[in-house]
């Protein structure tokens, strides 16, 4: 049986002021109708119901966590004790399911993308899914990128340059590589056989747990006694030592790149990972003037920038091309092309011991 598990432990620090430590990215409605959590959960109705959804959240967030996600069974809301990036984030939710359904397929997904025709989404994911059967292999989206971006990873695949007109399938992997520079990912492009890295990935439980044993065999061994404790009352505890004791180490870099078996299928449905607020900016319906106003603002000679005002009055006088954020304790006032900065605004609040305005 197919299930998804959801991946809700970040901070969403590029999007400071408004994601905070107590209320971060994934519960913000960032689009004005619903959470981007809650918008991950509905678009796969059809195809995976929320009773065979897994949530796995950082334990401070397992309360709003359950508010926000209602129709998700308390269960399936599994508890990170500490944050230890994605390999044992989705190791544990492996175990889970292993031990729940033996031929559990798994369909993990970020809790904060955006995705654009739900229906062509589902076809893809569906050919994912098929894939995955087969024994070993791992599937990961792609999606056929429409500019040289320098924000994403990208995929290089072993099948046509130009996928017009071809049936959805599953391509091998040739080589994953790193966020490019501008011309690198020129490159990419005029090469015709990159993909944007999704960060979807789709695989059987026991075949990730496979995966897992071979390229990282400290975070398998970590996890191994949770396989016992599921479902029990000596859960917690297997779960609080098995992400003591596994190191910290993304899926990508993990499993991903060193597998011979890793499959992608390209994706021409609309994507966006919302990674700032740029991309805020991009995907946001404008005026005339290229402005993007939430809240109480006013504008005089200004264009091109985006603007959220939570309660006071902001005004923009002559300003081009520019991020304002107004929250009740802190103002964001950035440029639109240095908006991934502002990760680092976060990282010298904590370095200064700035808590309260993290």
């Amino acid at each position: 049986m197919d299930y998804a598990v959801i991946m809700a432990g970040g901070i969403g620090s590029r999007f400071w002021p408004a994601s905070r430590k107590e209320n971060p990215k994934q519960f913000l409605d960032v689009f004005g109708e619903a959470s981007l959590i809650q918008n991950t959960v509905a678009r796969l109705q059809g195809l995976i119901p929320p009773e065979r959804c897994l949530i796995v959240t950082h334990e401070r967030y397992v309360e709003k966590t359950q508010q926000q996600l209602p129709a998700v069974p308390e269960e399936n809301i599994l508890a990170e004790p500490i944050s230890r990036n994605t390999a044992p984030c989705i190791t544990y939710a492996a175990v889970k399911l292993v031990e729940r359904d033996p031929d559990a397929t798994m369909v993990v997904l970020p809790a904060d993308h955006v995705i654009g025709n739900v229906q062509l989404f589902h076809e893809t994911l569906d050919v994912a899914i098929d894939a995955a059967q087969e024994p070993g292999a791992l599937v990961t989206m792609g999606i056929e990128p429409t500019y040289p971006a320098t924000g994403y990873g990208y995929i290089q695949y072993d099948g046509p340059s130009d996928l017009n007109g071809e049936p959805l399938q599953a391509y091998p992997v040739k080589t994953f590589a790193e966020k490019p520079d501008r011309p690198t990912a020129e490159r990419f492009i005029d090469s015709g056989d990159f993909l944007w890295n999704s960060g979807m990935f789709i695989w059987r439980a026991d075949t990730i747990l496979d995966q897992v044993e071979c390229h990282l065999p400290d975070t398998h061994d970590a996890f191994r006694p949770l396989h016992d404790a599921v479902d029990t009352d000596a859960e917690p505890r297997a779960v609080q030592s098995a992400f003591q004791n596994s190191p910290s180490i993304s899926i990508d870099y993990g499993v991903m790149e060193r597998s011979d078996s890793t499959h992608v299928v390209p994706g021409s449905f609309e994507w966006n990972d919302v990674g700032d607020w740029r991309a805020v900016y991009d995907m946001s319906e404008k005026n005339e003037l290229g402005n993007v106003i939430e809240g109480n603002v006013i504008m005089q000679n200004s264009s091109r920038c985006y603007v959220k005002a939570d309660e006071r009055l902001v005004v923009l006088v002559g300003i081009h091309d520019s991020i304002v954020v107004d929250t009740d304790d802190a103002v964001l006032v950035c440029n639109r092309e240095n908006a991934q900065q502002v990760k680092q605004v976060v990282e010298y609040l904590h370095a200064n011991q700035l808590e309260e305005y993290v």
